[in-house]
């Protein structure tokens, strides 16, 4: 007779999906006249390319299983993208499609850990994407949150001899979620090769670069060890597609693309389609940077004229920007909350509070320009406008007209 099955210590329980906590600030912000600015997720507004939407109805994929790691039409595009954007050449061996790169990021650590059962914890930066350390805990491991440099870089430093030895993947996000910040992706991969960690850089932001260009991958220090994760939805505003790929060391991809195929993984062959055609274009993204920067550039300035500490980040579509020091007026000691309430409640905005990435980002507020630029418009005039405590006690601190590049 077997014996009854042994129970776990303890059961897992899904954490709060992070933006479900904004209900009641959104109920705040949506009693202005002219409704709620959501400014909190980063879901791009702005239409997807024509010649892609086409391809989308007409690809007569629909049918059949689609291949699971890309078709080779798909891995053709990539390959001719990399190369273009960012000078690198890679095989169609070290590129495998993704259901969306979130979807990448919450299972990567799980797969791996398959692969290297003695190791258990994952690298993640400080402040980050709450995804990164979700994936760890849904494979079981041990999260290690990498410290950061005064410019928001990773401190590679900083890390134990064990936290490296036990490691079975290390995240890099750069442009980074929620900051805005640029890794050193070489440091990244050659720390990552001293100790056997498989370095897996999330640069779903990277053509929105803003402080240097052509824009960087982890893929520059060689593929050995690496991969690079690379997103549609940001870069084509084709977030509901669900579609991205991982790119780089030919061992990884082919135990990933084998592991995922299994598990039933597979981008659907119409999206595919689409897919090849947005990576096949760049004039589509070079409009979209403009659009963006123009937003960032507008905010930014709007916010400091309202007193905040806004400034231009080196990458990305998200302003973070620090609560004022004066948080107690809003007798709240997280600041990252009274800043989204006074913000709420000053200007019909919903934007994301710091703790959403860790506790290094509670004084902080992610603000996403993922609204037409009239809506941002509408927050200029009611900030004009207003006489909130919190905001106005900032007001004679207020930084010059250039913030710069963090």
């Amino acid at each position: 007779m077997n014996p009854p099955p042994t129970r776990p210590e303890a059961a897992f329980s899904p954490p709060p999906y992070p933006y479900d906590r904004l209900t009641a600030l959104a109920e705040v912000a949506a009693a202005h006249r002219g409704g709620m600015v959501d400014l909190s997720v980063g879901t791009p507004c702005d239409p997807p390319p024509p010649a892609v939407v086409d391809a989308l109805g007409r690809s007569g994929a629909e049918r059949g299983y689609p291949a699971s790691a890309g078709n080779a039409r798909l891995k053709d595009a990539v390959i001719g993208w990399l190369a273009r954007r960012f000078g690198v050449a890679v095989g169609a061996e070290q590129i495998a499609a993704c259901v969306g790169t979130k979807e990448f990021v919450a299972s990567t650590a799980w797969f791996l850990r398959l692969r290297t059962p003695a190791r258990d914890t994952v690298l993640a930066p400080a402040v980050a994407y709450p995804t990164y350390a979700l994936g760890a805990e849904l494979a079981g491991c041990r999260t290690v949150l990498v410290p950061t440099t005064p410019d928001g870089a990773m401190d590679f430093e900083g890390l134990s001899r064990e936290d490296a030895a036990r490691a079975v993947v290390l995240w890099v996000n750069s442009p980074a979620n929620p900051t805005g910040a640029v890794s050193d992706l070489e440091a990244a991969a050659a720390f990552g090769r001293a100790h056997g960690i498989p370095v897996v850089s999330d640069e779903c932001y990277a053509e929105f670069s803003w402080s240097r260009w052509p824009p960087t991958t982890v893929l520059g220090a060689g593929t050995e060890g690496v991969l690079a994760l690379h997103s549609l939805s940001k870069r084509s505003n084709l977030a509901g597609l669900r579609v991205g790929c991982y790119v780089g060391d030919a061992t990884l991809v082919g135990y990933l693309s084998e592991v995922r195929k299994h598990a039933g993984l597979m981008v659907a062959g119409p999206v595919q389609a689409a897919a090849a055609v947005a990576w096949d274009d760049d004039e589509h993204v070079e409009r979209q940077r403009s659009r963006y920067r123009g937003r960032l550039e507008r905010l930014a300035a709007v916010l400091r004229d309202a007193g905040l500490d806004a400034a231009m980040p080196d990458g990305g579509f998200y302003l973070w920007v620090p609560a004022p020091a004066a948080t107690e007026v809003a007798d709240d000691p997280n600041g990252a909350w009274a800043l989204a309430r006074a913000l709420a409640e000053a200007a019909g905005v919903l934007v994301s509070p710091g703790d959403f990435f860790g506790s290094g980002g509670v004084d902080h507020v992610r603000i996403a320009v993922v609204q037409p630029d009239d809506r941002l418009e509408l927050v200029a005039r009611r900030l004009s406008e207003t006489s909130h405590p919190m905001l106005t006690a900032g007001a004679h601190r207020r930084p010059g007209p250039a913030a710069g590049h963090r």
